[in-house]
């Protein structure tokens, strides 16, 4: 278990993902980041700060125990998850970006990134395909 912002335990789920109420806005994706565990945490606070830097405008909620972002009214276009090993950040049309995020998955468009423990970021390409993918019609979830 972790501690929330308002020091309420927050169980951790299979693999350390927060179990986070459903929420709209930055104060439930806040509470989320602020339960991640481990180094995930500082990873998302990247992730978010990054996301954010890209899209300004970004609209964020938390879902199925996983923080979501989309442009209001457009739809969601990525959204991530705590594993046991690695942050598996999902690209909705990760198909159409450009390069294609490496890990592919069953549903059609879809398309995963992967960040382990001690990778370094390649913040400029992340960016770059939040940028891309917010401009893509959004998923509406």
């Amino acid at each position: 278990m972790t501690m929330s912002s308002k020091d309420k335990p927050v169980r951790l789920l299979s693999g350390g993902n927060p179990q986070i109420p459903k929420g709209e806005g930055d104060v439930a994706v806040r509470a989320y980041l602020n339960a991640m565990p481990g180094w995930k945490h500082a990873v998302g606070k990247e992730l978010d700060a990054l996301i954010e830097r890209a899209v300004p405008e970004v609209h964020k909620a938390v879902k199925w125990n996983s923080p979501f972002y989309g442009i209001k009214g457009e739809g969601w276009f990525l959204s991530y998850h705590c594993f046991t090993r690695y942050i598996k950040v999902t690209f909705f049309r990760g198909t159409d970006l450009r390069p294609v995020p490496p890990e592919s998955s069953k549903v059609k468009g879809v398309r995963y990134f992967h960040i382990f423990e001690n990778e370094v970021l390649d913040e400029a390409a992340f960016s770059d395909w939040v940028r891309q993918a917010s401009c893509l019609p959004g998923d509406k979830l």
